[in-house]
């Protein structure tokens, strides 16, 4: 579990095939913080770490991770964003965020306005029923608030703290970012499902 809260980025220094899926090299201060086993979030992605030392941590990436989320088009030089883990009593200065992403988004426009930014991202048909103004959302990662929404995209505006500690500034118009939906929402609307199912079959 995590907060999307990043806490820093990371470079990617290797990507390397391992029979379907890949191991993924990443340099980062956060390395000397972790040991074989710890979660770690990479654009909203929950990974687990099979190696640290020195400045670098590797994990591997399944064949069905590279193919729903968009570690499965990085390469060595990509800028992510990582956090850890939360522990538990600990701050949760964002929302509730698993690390497993729902879909695949594209940045739409990515325009400043002062010192902050505003971002907009086309979402699939499949997350329209997660996605409210006003709700959370993380996009690779990075706990945001839904500002405008319509049927196919949601703006969010980035504060320039945000802007600087992260790799938003990197993305431009095409970019494909991961999505993850807030999970209190999918239990809501799980939990409606659910019962529109049963009261049909009570009135059979």
């Amino acid at each position: 579990m995590f907060t999307g809260i990043v806490e820093g980025i990371g470079s990617l220094s290797e990507v390397k095939g391992t029979g379907g899926g890949y191991r993924v090299r990443i340099q980062t201060p956060l390395s000397s913080q972790m040991k074989i086993g710890d979660s770690l979030a990479v654009n909203g992605v929950c990974l687990t770490v099979v190696k640290a030392g020195g400045d670098d941590v590797e994990m591997d990436v399944s064949p069905q991770t590279g193919r729903v989320t968009t570690l499965g088009t990085v390469a060595a030089g990509t800028v992510v964003n990582l956090e850890r883990s939360l522990r538990a009593g600990a701050r949760i200065g964002g929302h509730f965020v698993q690390g497993h992403v729902d879909a695949t988004g594209t940045v739409e426009t990515l325009k400043p306005q002062g010192d902050s930014h505003w971002l907009a991202v086309r979402y699939p048909l499949s997350l329209a029923r997660y996605i409210v103004q006003k709700g959370s959302i993380a996009v690779d990662g990075i706990s945001l608030t839904v500002a405008d929404l319509d049927s196919v995209r949601f703006s969010v505006q980035i504060i320039p703290f945000t802007w600087e500690h992260t790799n938003l500034r990197r993305l431009e118009a095409g970019s494909a970012v991961n999505l993850e939906s807030d999970i209190l929402g999918k239990y809501v609307v799980h939990a409606i499902d659910a019962q529109q199912v049963e009261r049909g079959g009570a009135s059979r």
